[in-house]
């Protein structure tokens, strides 16, 4: 018998079926905690904002989508991918094309998390039961381009339908948070804020990396010039975003290596960085480094640090060189923390007042490396599934594997992780309907009872994010 929409997820077992459903209901009203993302805090700021077209708003700006149509050979140019080289004189693309391009091929997401958001995401944020087809698309796209100049679809008043308690962007270190500030000016109640990350004048092997540290230095006014003044404007621009509503840092890496130096090697690598005379070691050993200075810093002031670790990024060196960064291209390696994160966990394991969320692209460490190691330091907690792997299966697959060696409460709930600002509420119901199902699966095999599981959904939805994220308040 198919599954209804309204039991999607769950088990078949009638059994289990009625535990996931008591569990969902206790759930499913509660409020988004978004702790994680990459929305743009410009759309918050503004009295009339413009969406632009569908294809702006769900298409251009999501690399699950585009990177699965590249993969068929479909070219990034005719889905309306700007190039670096694409010139204002050029005609705008035609978006009713594009949406047109993308339903005749919308076959291709059968079986994928993508479908799954955008089919509840049309239906629940946007009244649009029909399922997405060729034939349909120039329906789809009117209805869609009238929702979305209608003010009930005004991203504020889309916040308070959501009924998103509080959401957290990610800004760059040399960031004003010029928006965040019109935000608390303008009166409005909602809770947005940033998260510092350092990556792009941290990582001295990144793109441009010279001309970061000389917009740290005009942002912080510190003039960097050696890793001394560097590490004063660092902490400099962690104390703004601590002040701004920042709870939290963020930390990129392909792995999770980290070396402590001494003061003078990293002034070494640090003065070949600012000639542009880097090798590969030099990039290693300074991101490794700083990533124990950041721990260092989150001893002292508070921040919780988030640590994304596994992502080869831009492998596909022609679409990096007509499109740039991000560009659906980014592929997991495999990876290794128990050697890796040693020298930081020597330092500042140990810490209770410190709170490291490890996130991780190789699922084959989570019962061997990340679940022992969250279920012995204090410091350690594990985030959820991320990028390709939260999903339906790859939830499933995490509790499995992590909750019976580091226990629930060394994890940290639900992120979105998004720049999709409408799919928020279809990913947090996808991450609750899961929790009940595994949950209800438990219940039935004796390993936890009812009462517990009721505890766990709460926990699971809602308070370990806000525990984690020091949020409470």
């Amino acid at each position: 018998m198919t599954q209804s929409l309204e039991d999607r997820f769950f088990s078949s077992d009638p059994a289990q079926l009625q535990i996931a459903r008591s569990l969902y209901k206790r759930v499913k009203d509660l409020p988004l905690v978004c702790v994680h993302g990459h929305v743009n805090p410009a759309m918050l700021c503004a009295s009339n904002y413009d969406w632009g077209t569908p294809v702006d708003l769900l298409i251009i700006p999501d690399h699950y989508i585009f990177r699965m149509l590249y993969s068929q050979g479909i070219m990034l140019e005719d889905l309306g991918i700007p190039s670096k080289e694409k010139g204002s004189h050029l005609a705008m693309p035609d978006h009713r094309k594009i949406w047109q391009i993308v339903c005749d091929h919308w076959y291709l997401f059968r079986g994928t998390p993508s479908s799954l958001w955008l089919r509840d995401e049309l239906r629940d944020i946007f009244g649009i039961e029909e399922k997405i087809n060729s034939a349909n698309a120039q329906k789809i796209y009117d209805a869609l381009e009238a929702k979305l100049h209608s003010p009930e679809f005004q991203p504020r008043q889309m916040f308070e339908r959501f009924h998103i308690e509080v959401l957290a962007t990610t800004d760059a270190a040399t960031d004003t948070l010029h928006y965040h500030e019109s935000m608390r000016q303008s009166g409005w109640h909602g809770r947005i804020i940033p998260t510092f990350r350092p990556d792009m004048v941290v990582n001295i092997d990144a793109e441009h990396f010279v001309e970061n540290i000389q917009r740290l230095s005009q942002v912080s006014n510190i003039d960097v010039t050696s890793y001394h003044s560097y590490i004063a404007a660092l902490e400099q621009r962690r104390r703004f975003f601590k002040e701004m509503g920042a709870t939290a840092t963020d930390h990129a890496a392909m792995t999770a290596y980290t070396e402590h130096l001494s003061e003078r090697e990293a002034e070494v690598i640090f003065q070949r960085a600012l000639k542009g005379q880097i090798s590969t070691e030099d990039a290693r050993r300074f991101t490794g480094h700083m990533l124990l200075e950041m721990a260092r810093m989150s001893v002292e002031d508070g921040l919780v640090m988030q640590l994304h670790i596994g992502s080869y990024r831009d492998h596909n060196p022609a679409i990096y060189e007509r499109f740039g960064r991000d560009m659906g291209a980014d592929i997991p390696v495999a990876s290794e923390f128990t050697r890796n994160l040693k020298p930081l966990l020597d330092r500042f394991g140990r810490e209770d007042d410190l709170t490291i969320v490890v996130f991780n692209l190789d699922e084959t460490t989570y019962s061997r490396e990340l679940a022992p190691l969250a279920g012995h330091y204090p410091a350690l907690r594990l985030g959820p599934p991320w990028w390709f792997f939260d999903s339906l299966n790859g939830i499933r697959r995490f509790f499995d594997n992590v909750v019976e060696t580091a226990g629930l409460y060394n994890t940290t709930g639900f992120n979105d992780d998004t720049r999709a600002y409408p799919s928020i509420p279809a990913r947090h119901d996808l991450w609750r309907r899961t929790s009940a199902d595994w949950l209800a699966g438990m219940v039935l095999r004796g390993i936890i009872d009812e009462e517990d599981a009721h505890e766990m959904v709460v926990d699971m939805a809602y308070r370990l994010a806000k525990q984690a994220y020091k949020l409470e308040s």
